[in-house]
């Protein structure tokens, strides 16, 4: 019930975005969660499979030849600390539908290279400001803040905002015993703002 109750208040449309001269660069702290992993950008993929049409992997260059899209949003941690920070990127949403992805996806599973795992309803991941950053603040994406590829939104938690992305799963149902890092240890799931 919290999970549609959650939804429900999210909504559909565009959260209000700041200026780029309000981004505090200093203000985002880094955190990982088994340490800072080093990927090859040449060698990287992002698969895409599960409920989908087309089971892709997608390499960095595919990945700038989507439409290009900046947010400038507030990363909000769990532990009590916010910082206004400009993401780039390609949309979550244009990654799936290149994929295809069935409409019988309710969620989309999310593999990191540091272990990391969450899960995302496939609503949040359509959201037109969910994207899939290797930019930030103009620059391109550090390694410690998630490079080559991040998640970035401003509708989740920063504990659902995956760093070093691999994979992505779209699936039907969520495993109750399997539906995030976090979240599998007593964390709330939905963990919208």
């Amino acid at each position: 019930m919290n999970e549609r109750l959650e939804a429900l208040l999210q909504g559909k449309g565009k959260v209000p975005e700041f200026r780029r001269d309000q981004v505090d660069p200093a203000a985002l702290l880094v955190n990982s969660f088994n340490g800072v992993p080093r990927l090859d950008p040449a060698r990287y993929r992002l698969r895409v499979d599960g409920l989908v049409r087309q089971p892709l992997q997608l390499n960095l260059a595919d990945l700038a030849a989507l439409p290009q899209h900046e947010i400038t949003i507030r990363h909000v941690c769990v532990e009590g600390w916010a910082a206004i920070v400009c993401w780039s990127g390609v949309r979550l949403a244009d990654v799936l539908a290149l994929a295809g992805f069935s409409s019988l996806g309710g969620y989309v599973a999310i593999e990191s290279a540091d272990q990391f795992f969450t899960t995302w309803d496939i609503a949040s991941a359509l959201h037109p400001q969910t994207l899939l950053a290797t930019g930030m603040n103009g620059a391109p994406l550090p390694v410690a803040n998630g490079a080559p590829l991040r998640l970035a939104s401003p509708i989740k938690l920063g504990y659902k905002l995956s760093k070093w992305v691999l994979g992505l799963e779209v699936i039907s149902s969520l495993d109750p015993l399997r539906r995030g890092t976090w979240e599998d240890n007593g964390y709330e799931w939905f963990a919208g703002l």
